[in-house]
């Protein structure tokens, strides 16, 4: 198929049926008023409304038109940084506590998908993450035995030997898997949060963007492209959209672009051979790349980072299917039938951030691993709103970190990744010429 008749939307809003009524006018006054309707804020807003507080979330788009309905469903431990080096800078309890996070947001999202019944096809199908050179291998297999030691994270180590069992290419040197990380049609998951939000009373407001949020008295004065809104508490919650709305929180989030493809309906014997064992799966180059079959093991979905800059969907696709033919040969010659990207919020030191900012709540810079730990922080800012203790976390009061002269627009980007997929091919290249 030619790439100009791909559609240029998520695969995953083909499975999604129409949106539910919502809100056209807010309402004058609430207790709490989220900006943003992706996971966090619809997340927050459940807690808040059933909490008992009025509660409004707005969105500059439709509720759900960012990364929520537009990321791969792949979810892990989330928290970056490893123990050592959060150690080295927090010290050992601290640095336990922020670690123990990611395994809270994986551990809760499981439970909360169980206990509300939610239809979003999640399953916890563990990740094989692979190692491209041979010198990755045995730093994957290294890392892992200290994770299974020091915080209990299960895993086990699969020889290049061995790879075809987790992953159908020869183009890795083996790798880890991870058997706890899970997948989800994240779709059908934020369309289930949106259900929930709606039945508990929050009101939920599209194509209604916030101009400015000003302290009034004991509250704020919430502009809005549908009038004036008072509200007791603002949650913001835009990850990668954050804008000039709140310019202290846009100058310590860094917007990337990532980019997925999927594509047509295969044979269902080529997908057994490619993810034998459904697993996700990611590698250790440093522009990553992710990719798993899709929830009816029918294609493959192929995502990363495309480019140094910022480009076009159908450009990130002409990329991202070659690489996906060099991991998969057997994908030479097969069709894509959707392209889309959205719009992921790195920080300047690879955690995520929650806390109040001049009496706004706010939860972000989820570094690609929103999945677990977008819903998890929010619903963590909404129990903060509530008053209840349990809503503290280990990033709480953590330094949120920006850059001298940053004010939102990455201009030091594309020379980072071009020098990052120079160093990831070179060493591949290296790796291969040895074998």
């Amino acid at each position: 198929m030619p790439l100009s008749k791909i559609r240029q939307t998520p695969f995953w809003h083909d499975q999604l049926g129409a949106m539910p009524a919502l809100q056209t006018q807010p309402s004058a006054k609430v207790d709490v008023l989220i900006v943003g309707a992706g996971y966090t804020g619809l997340s927050a807003a459940l807690t808040t409304a059933r909490g008992g507080r009025s509660t409004l979330v707005m969105d500059a788009e439709d509720p759900g038109y960012g990364c929520s309905s537009r990321n791969g469903g792949q979810i892990s431990t989330s928290v970056k940084p490893s123990l050592e080096k959060l150690t080295a800078k927090f010290g050992p309890e601290r640095a336990r506590g922020i670690r123990a996070e990611g395994a809270n947001a994986l551990r809760w999202i499981g439970e909360f998908v169980g206990g509300e019944g939610l239809d979003c096809d999640f399953r916890r199908v563990g990740r094989f993450h692979a190692a491209h050179t041979p010198g990755h291998y045995e730093e994957l297999v290294r890392d892992a035995e200290t994770l299974r030691q020091q915080e209990g994270i299960e895993s086990f180590a699969v020889p290049r030997a061995e790879q075809r069992s987790q992953l159908g290419t020869d183009a890795y040197f083996g790798g880890v898997v991870f058997s706890a990380h899970c997948s989800l049609h994240p779709g059908k998951f934020h369309r289930e949060l949106l259900r929930l939000a709606i039945g508990a009373g929050a009101q939920v407001v599209g194509q209604c963007r916030v101009g400015a949020i000003t302290r009034s008295g004991s509250g704020f004065q919430v502009e809005t492209a549908k009038g004036v809104v008072e509200a007791r508490d603002v949650i913001v919650a835009t990850n990668g959209y954050t804008t000039a709305l709140t310019p202290w929180l846009q100058r310590r989030v860094i917007p990337i672009g990532s980019y997925i493809i999927a594509t047509e309906e295969l044979p269902e014997a080529t997908i057994d051979e490619l993810f034998p064992g459904d697993r996700i799966a990611s590698d250790t180059c440093k522009v990553v790349y992710y990719y798993r079959a899709s929830p009816d093991r029918r294609r493959v979905l192929f995502g990363g980072r495309v480019s140094a800059s910022e480009t076009t969907a159908l450009a990130g696709a002409a990329r991202l299917r070659h690489d996906m033919c060099r991991i998969f040969p057997q994908l030479e010659g097969v069709a894509l039938s959707h392209a889309w990207s959205g719009t992921v919020a790195y920080s300047f030191d690879e955690l995520a951030h929650t806390g109040v900012q001049e009496g706004i709540h706010f939860a972000m810079g989820y570094c690609g691993s929103g999945v677990s730990m977008a819903p998890y922080l929010g619903m963590r800012a909404g129990q903060k709103v509530l008053g209840l203790a349990e809503g503290q976390t280990a990033f709480d009061g953590l330094p949120f970190p920006t850059r001298p002269l940053y004010r939102g627009k990455p201009w030091f980007l594309p020379a980072a990744v071009a020098w990052y997929r120079w160093k990831d091919q070179r060493q591949f290249r290296k790796a291969l010429q040895m074998t």
